[in-house]
């Protein structure tokens, strides 16, 4: 069986489809994965043409019997049937997402061409419904296979801490529905009862300024104890990880929650919102709160960081429940399905 795999993403290997793409091309085994690569960088427009135009030619050249796009997009016109994993449905569950008309329109050809797939692969319980309640697909044709955690991400805290103080940690993205305005005031509120705690805040801010809200005035009345790491290597969020006190995530929606996964797996001790995917993500090994509640989020943070024993405990053992193979295990049973 041959799949063409649109390897549009792995040109982008730091994000989440960047990196399930790369995933998918390690793992999957019995299937001749033909990866369609695009020659090079893309605008919007090149992009769109590739999902519509190029990449079904590379599929047919290759004489493919399935295509399979690891993200949202499929093409509109296709004549071999098709396999998406749909990750999230940001653009149409968060309405401050939707973007110009250009991009509503786009979302809108992509909802459209992604309702005909033969298979849709989701990462979560809660992105299946949130599939079959936006696109209205048959709940036959929807299938949970959860994302895994790198087997790097392990407890291990011998090394030197990469600060000089002890922190609470946040990675994890900067836009608003990450909420991160809401953790820096929830950490105002117990910032006193803790006096050598910092709040480190790794990650950069975007282009759009409307959507990345200015996290230094939100900060300014705690000082410096708040610290903004700007963009970290993998190795320096490993290093942040394992080190932090509490990993602390106030997503407002997730269609899987890699980051509290990741620092679950490094036993440091999780406080996250009960928002979508992330309940079923952290399971009882974390402190959940509401994302709009921030004295929840400060209480929540002060009883990992007085009882973070039994969060270290959990954390690993939660996060070995998901496993890179078994995606890929999974991934492949769906493709000898529609064979």
């Amino acid at each position: 069986m041959r799949v063409s795999l649109n390897g549009y993403f792995l040109a982008h290997p730091h994000t989440g489809s960047g990196q399930y793409t790369l995933h998918l091309i390690e793992r999957v085994k019995g299937v001749d994965l033909a990866v369609a690569k695009p020659p090079g960088p893309l605008g919007d427009v090149g992009k769109l043409r590739w999902e519509q135009l190029d990449w079904p030619r590379q599929a047919q050249k290759v004489a493919a019997g399935i295509m399979h796009c690891p993200y949202f997009a499929l093409p509109l016109r296709r004549s071999l049937p098709a396999v998406v994993t749909i990750h999230d449905l940001i653009p149409m569950v968060l309405p401050e997402y939707g973007g110009s008309l250009l991009v509503r329109a786009y979302a809108r050809l992509q909802a459209l061409a992604c309702r005909s797939a033969e298979a849709i692969l989701v990462d979560s319980e809660a992105s299946k419904r949130d599939v079959l309640r936006l696109l209205r697909v048959p709940e036959q044709r929807v299938h949970v296979i959860y994302l895994g955690v790198d087997e790097r991400f392990s407890p291990d805290r011998s090394g030197p801490s990469p600060l000089d103080r002890p922190y609470v940690f946040y990675i994890g993205g900067l836009d608003v529905r990450k909420n991160v305005p809401a953790l820096i005031r929830a950490f105002g509120q117990i910032a006193h009862e803790f006096p050598d705690l910092v709040l480190a805040i790794a990650g950069g801010p975007g282009a759009n300024r409307a959507m990345f809200p200015d996290l230094r005035t939100v900060a300014a009345p705690l000082g410096d104890r708040v610290r903004f790491l700007g963009r970290v290597t993998d190795d320096e969020k490993l290093a942040l990880y394992r080190h932090a006190e509490v990993f602390a995530f106030p997503s407002r929606y997730e269609g899987f929650g890699l980051d509290p996964l990741e620092a679950l797996a490094c036993g440091c001790p999780v406080v996250c919102s009960k928002a979508s995917s992330l309940p079923e993500i952290v399971g009882d090994a974390a402190i959940l709160f509401e994302p709009r509640d921030e004295a929840a989020l400060a209480d929540a943070l002060r009883q990992a960081l007085h009882d973070p024993r039994p969060l270290r405990q959990k954390g690993p053992v939660q996060a070995a429940k998901f496993s890179w193979d078994t995606m890929a295990e999974q991934t492949a049973a769906v493709y000898a399905s529609m064979g």
